[in-house]
């Protein structure tokens, strides 16, 4: 019996139908020779340090740093886990083979490996490897299974990301709050969130000790055409003044007019950073509500594997580029110049260098028929962005005139669209609000060489401006590129492999760092609050706050996964850093307390009191929470929802862990469940 495992029950049901495995069991599917189960997200995590020792139970500072000799896993401790981990472990122990059809990533991976080692598999294993969830991709998948030792550096790669985790955020959120919290107040710290708080917070500052300067640029004008002295501007205005003065009876005599032709290549294609970014500006979402969307679109089969960190196809996606348009019909009047001709194979879009797991989102060619609301939005973005990259460049003339008035000399420029290329997909920068017309693309007047006349100089005030504050988008550019400002698409494509986190977690950072009430939003922009502008002006070691040191480490954890870095010598480092860290501030003498408030403040309590209800029977764990929808499941916690255990009988119940916490209470989640049932 050959024995399939995924990461959540739709994906198995899809593979189990491709398979022909069509009886359904409690936690499985069976038929024609196959097994089909799966986990719910992570089943197992690492042990928690009571665990290897009953002295870590208790939060002391004599027991730091905690480093245990090996790390152990353990299943999570919740009924709806425990059972489906039951089921899955009878299953191991019959099969004659395992496929491991989970997500393919690093955390798919790492999932996968520790349900088997746990369970204690020893059959073969074999490791579907596919970038779509579509029927074709799932039968090309399973024809072209590969050995599970293929990907043991995935798997090292992810299992060192996590023990470095438990290293650092164990003991330094016990050695922070200890040393420096407030009554029960836990301090939360973490090897990316720590970074990224600190890439907020230095930002604020910034604004807050920015000092505008007034400088005066000398202009004039000609053929009502603005011209800019290309000379130093004026530090006070009575120099300017005078300037303006002496120049105005003058002529403005154009010294030379120069015209280049120009291209302007299509944007890239989306990676999830590139994505998340473009919807928090156009859309104002947020990276975790980009992150749900484009999730959801790869499981209705509609988009790729949405998990990625490059913007470049494969060479072997090229033969499948054609088909996909085709398939494309609710844009079959954008698709048809394209496959009028051969599909160029650019390498600005297919290149094997740039792809290691997975290739960049782009459709399947599924027909977009069950989507509405924001998830069309989103897959129109894709598409028009999947196709825009077959169309030609942009082809532009750009014009560039000097002229000069009294031995001051003055530029104009502007460009001309002459073939808009894949600009008749893009709407205009005029239909975007959030964008200014570029200087240069006036268009002008044609100037001779040598030609004068009078012309209107005068002074243009300009006083410099503080950086803007983070939005999600911005936020996430720079944890793509450790803290760095950069525009260029090629640069940040070389910068990526030092970013701090991953496409898939930084999302799920910036959540954290608003659940721990270390910031805030203020309409789009983020804010740190007092607690985690505290919190990061007491951690004086620099690798805890330092997004380019992060990068490193980051760096390190690609090199693990390549095979060109030891895993032993991640976690050693990561040992040795943590016991400097615990010397360094256990010999802090200060008195300093950081109290962090809640991400949402408390009603005023002022006013007369209500009288007080009756107290509910105490909710103790999350398997007491009877389902709102069917009324006879429980509910069980999973990797990014909490649901009905009842699933796998067709229930329907969910609730994302954006609209109730994964740590949150028994109690909070009844709270939630009771008011979303009303």
């Amino acid at each position: 019996m050959k024995l399939c495992i995924t990461e959540k029950p739709s994906v198995a049901r899809d593979i189990a139908g491709i398979l022909g495995a069509t009886e359904r069991h409690d936690g499985y599917y069976e038929g024609n020779g196959y097994r089909v189960t799966w986990t719910l997200g992570h089943l197992c995590c690492l042990y928690e340090p009571d665990d290897y020792s009953p002295r870590w139970k208790r939060w002391c500072l004599s027991e730091l740093p905690m480093i245990p000799a090996k790390f152990d896993i353990k299943v999570i401790k919740d009924p709806g886990i425990e059972r489906q981990f039951g089921v899955v472990e009878h299953l191991i122990g019959e099969a004659d083979q395992i496929i491991n059809c989970g997500d393919a990533g690093q955390e798919g991976e790492l999932i996968q490996r520790w349900v088997m080692k746990k369970a204690n598999a020893s059959c073969p294993v074999e490791r579907l490897w596919i970038s779509s969830l579509t029927d074709e991709s799932i039968r090309e998948g399973f024809g072209q299974l590969k050995p599970q030792a293929s990907y043991d550096n995935l798997f090292f790669a992810g299992l060192s990301r996590a023990i470095g985790d438990w290293i650092l955020g164990m003991n330094a959120t016990r050695l922070y709050t200890l040393k420096y919290g407030g009554r029960g107040q836990v301090l939360s710290i973490g090897r990316v969130q720590t970074p990224t708080l600190a890439l907020i917070v230095k930002r604020q500052q910034e604004i807050e000790t920015f000092v505008p300067k007034d400088t005066w640029e000398l202009h004039t004008i000609y053929r009502d055409v603005n011209f800019t002295c290309t000379g130093d501007r004026f530090e006070t205005e009575a120099p300017g003044l005078e300037t303006v003065a002496r120049l105005e009876p003058l002529p403005f005599t154009i010294k030379s007019v120069t015209k280049k032709t120009g291209r302007e290549s299509a944007p890239r294609l989306f990676d999830l950073t590139s994505l998340q970014v473009e919807c928090n500006k156009r859309f104002g979402w947020t990276a975790d509500q980009t992150l749900r969307l484009i999730q959801s679109l790869y499981e209705k089969k509609l988009t790729t594997y949405p998990r990625v960190d490059t913007t470049y196809l494969s060479e072997d996606i090229y033969p499948k580029i054609a088909p996909t348009l085709k398939k494309m019909t609710p844009y079959a009047n954008l698709t048809e110049p394209i496959l009028a001709a051969p599909i160029q194979k650019s390498k600005k879009i297919f290149d094997n260098s740039k792809v290691t797991d997975h290739h960049a989102i782009i459709p399947t060619g599924q027909y977009p028929s069950n989507i509405e609301g924001d998830e069309k939005r989103l897959y129109h973005l894709v598409a028009m962005r999947f196709i825009g990259a077959f169309y030609p460049d942009c082809k532009f003339e750009a014009t560039t005139v000097l002229g000069e008035s009294g031995n001051c000399e003055f530029k104009a420029t502007g460009k001309v669209i002459t073939e808009p290329g894949w600009r008749v997909l893009m709407p205009s920068k005029a239909d975007n609000t959030e964008e200014k017309a570029d200087e240069g693309d006036a268009v002008m007047p044609v100037f001779l060489e040598g030609e004068s006349g009078p012309h209107k100089p005068f002074l243009a005030k300009k006083t410099s401006q503080p950086p803007k504050p983070y939005t999600e988008g911005t936020l996430l550019r720079a944890m793509e590129t450790a803290g760095r400002t950069v525009d260029s698409e090629e640069l940040r494509e070389a910068m990526k492999d030092n970013g701090i986190g991953r496409p898939s977690t930084r999302a799920a950072i910036i959540e954290t760092l608003f659940k721990r009430g270390y910031i805030r939003r203020e309409r789009k922009n983020l804010v740190a609050t007092q607690a985690g502008i505290d919190l990061v002006a007491t951690i004086n070691e620099e690798l805890l706050k330092s997004a380019k040191l992060t990068g490193l480490w980051e760096n390190k954890l690609r090199r693990i996964e390549s095979g060109s870095y030891s895993p032993a010598s991640f976690v050693r480092e990561i040992s040795d850093m943590m016991r400097q860290i615990v010397i360094n501030v256990m010999s802090d003498n200060s008195n300093m307390r950081i109290e962090a408030q809640s991400a949402t403040p408390k009603a005023d309590t002022d006013g007369p009191k209500k009288p007080q209800k009756p107290r509910a029977p105490r909710i103790k764990s999350i398997a007491d929470i009877k389902c709102p929808v069917c009324g006879q499941g429980n509910l069980v916690k999973g990797r990014t929802a909490y649901g009905c255990s009842l699933f796998a009988s067709g229930c329907t119940f969910r609730l994302p862990f954006d609209e109730c916490p994964a740590d949150a209470t028994p109690g909070q989640v009844n709270k939630v469940v009771k008011k979303k049932s009303r």
